[in-house]
C-alpha cells in the first residue's frame, strides 16, 4: 500500500478488473470525466451498471456523461485506522453523494469525500469530482472522489 494523505483513503487496486460492460465508466475516468449507463428505455441510470433495468427489465444501456457534481445524501467520519497503515488517513468521510443529471432519479455513488473539514460536513453539501490517476497502475486506473464545491 502507497503512502497516503489525511483524508485520503488510500486506493486498494492497481487495476480496474472492468469487463466490456463496465471499461467505459473508466475510460471516462481516465479523462476527467464521469460516465454513467442509462437504460434507453425508461431513462433509469443503472449506477452501478446491472444486466437489467430494475425499472423496466430492458438490458440495453447507453453511456451518458454528467457533470460530476452533486449533493452529499449521507456519510460517516472514519476516526480510528483499521490497519496501521492506515494512520494517516483518519478522519477521513466516506459518503454517499447524489449526482447531479440524473433527472431526479436519485442516482448515488458511494465515495471518498476530500480536501474537507470532517466536522463541518453535512448532508445536502454541494461536492464536486475529482480524479485520482494512479501512476503506479498498470493498467492506467483513476479512482473518482469527491470534494467540497468551493464557493467563488
Amino acid at each position: 500500500m502507497r503512502p497516503t494523505t489525511k483524508g485520503v483513503f488510500p486506493a486498494v487496486l492497481t487495476e480496474t478488473f472492468a469487463d466490456e460492460a463496465t471499461q467505459p465508466f473508466w475510460d471516462a475516468a481516465l479523462d476527467n470525466r464521469l460516465g454513467a449507463p442509462k437504460c434507453t428505455k425508461c431513462g433509469t441510470f443503472r449506477i452501478p451498471l446491472t444486466p437489467f433495468c430494475f425499472n423496466c427489465q430492458t438490458r440495453e444501456i447507453e453511456w451518458i456523461q454528467l457533470p460530476g457534481t452533486g449533493s452529499v445524501y449521507s456519510f460517516t467520519i472514519v476516526r480510528h485506522p483499521l490497519s496501521p497503515g492506515l494512520q494517516l488517513a483518519v478522519p477521513c468521510a466516506s459518503g454517499i453523494v447524489e449526482l447531479d443529471g440524473t433527472q431526479g432519479s436519485g442516482a448515488r455513488m458511494i465515495v471518498n469525500i476530500i480536501e474537507c473539514d470532517v466536522d463541518a460536513l453535512r448532508i445536502g453539501d454541494k461536492v464536486e469530482i475529482v480524479f485520482e490517476h494512479l501512476a503506479e497502475s498498470e493498467s492506467k486506473m483513476s479512482v473518482p472522489r469527491f470534494r467540497p464545491i468551493r464557493q467563488k
